[in-house]
């Protein structure tokens, strides 16, 4: 499977997801408290990312 979400653990105890592409981490979200939290992160990524709109703020 080329893409996929992970659910990590930080030093702090956040749980962090990362969405991974053939094992590149290409984002990582901010720590939640609880695992149910980055669990809902990752719903509302898969729910709302297709249709998200791209907004260049990059200078030139």
């Amino acid at each position: 499977m080329a893409h996929v979400f992970e659910i990590t653990k930080d030093k702090k105890g956040e749980f962090r997801v990362r969405f991974k592409y053939n094992a590149e981490t290409m984002f990582t979200t901010e720590g939640y408290s609880s695992k149910a939290s980055a669990k809902a992160a990752i719903e509302s990524m898969k729910k709302n990312g297709p249709g998200a709109e791209v907004v260049d703020s990059s200078d030139g």
